[in-house]
């Protein structure tokens, strides 16, 4: 495909989104530029928010954050496509964290929870948790 080809292409698109945008907005709709697979700002600020209600020691929650901004990037309903972990704390399976609680799919504070007991019983703290983590990109 030469260069001229190539632009008329791309114009010719541009022109079908900007009539589409046009037609959209006569009608009363908001275009917005989220990309699809972000979590709203809210729920991942309203995650770190229980978390750090529910973590008194700030090394200790912000050793948490490190793990779950790796884990999940703070989406409570992250899915691993290759192992199917889920969650905050990318549980496996998720069902796991049914022992914190029946809402664990949709609740952060439910996962958040069975993330800080885990952590606690095998590695002692986030902290310890977090020490393992950074030596082998998982815990």
């Amino acid at each position: 495909m030469t260069f001229p080809t190539i632009r008329r292409a791309a114009s010719r698109k541009l022109v079908a989104a900007a009539g589409a945008a046009l037609a959209l907005g006569t009608a009363g709709a908001v275009l917005t530029a989220v990309p699809a697979h972000a979590a709203p700002a809210a729920s991942v600020s309203a995650s770190q928010d229980i978390a750090r209600k529910m973590i008194s020691n700030g090394a200790q929650f912000q050793c948490f954050s490190k793990i779950v901004e790796h884990e999940s990037g703070w989406k409570h309903t992250a899915t691993n496509s290759s192992t199917g972990a889920y969650g905050l704390v990318q549980a496996l399976p998720g069902s796991k964290m049914a022992s914190a609680g029946a809402d664990w799919q949709t609740n952060p504070a439910t996962q958040i929870k069975w993330g800080l007991d885990y952590m606690k019983d095998r590695y002692g703290s986030p902290c310890g948790a977090w020490n393992f983590w950074q030596t082998h990109h998982w815990y």
